[in-house]
C-alpha cells in the first residue's frame, strides 16, 4: 500500500530500541524505552500559510531524525509499524 502524508505531516519508521547496553547488560522487552529516532519514509508537500502560499518541508525522505518521546500517532501499514506526525514534532535532523 502506498501512503502519502498530507500537508506538513511525515511518515516515520522508528529505529529499533537497543537490546544490549554498552556494558553488555541485556534489556528485557518490558524495560525498553520507546525510540526517539527514526527515518522519514514519506513526507507531505508542506504547510499552507495564511497567504495561501505553500511553505515546503525542511525534511525529506531518507532523513534520520530526532523526535519527541510521545510524538505522533502509531499506525501499521502492511505489517510494518510507523509513526505519522507533524513536522513541528521533529526536533532535529541527524547527520
Amino acid at each position: 500500500m502506498a501512503l502519502k502524508p498530507l500537508h506538513d505531516r511525515v511518515l516515520v519508521k522508528p529505529s529499533q530500541p537497543e537490546e544490549v547496553t554498552r556494558g553488555g547488560i541485556i534489556i528485557p522487552d518490558t524495560a525498553k524505552e520507546k525510540p526517539q529516532q527514526g527515518i522519514i519514509a514519506a513526507a507531505g508537500q508542506g504547510r499552507i500559510n495564511e497567504d495561501g502560499k505553500l511553505t515546503p518541508l525542511q525534511v525529506k525522505e531518507g532523513d534520520k531524525i530526532l523526535y519527541g518521546k510521545y510524538s505522533g500517532t502509531e499506525i501499521t501499514v502492511d505489517g510494518e509499524e510507523f509513526l505519522i506526525m507533524r513536522e513541528s514534532d521533529i526536533f532535529a535532523i541527524i547527520s
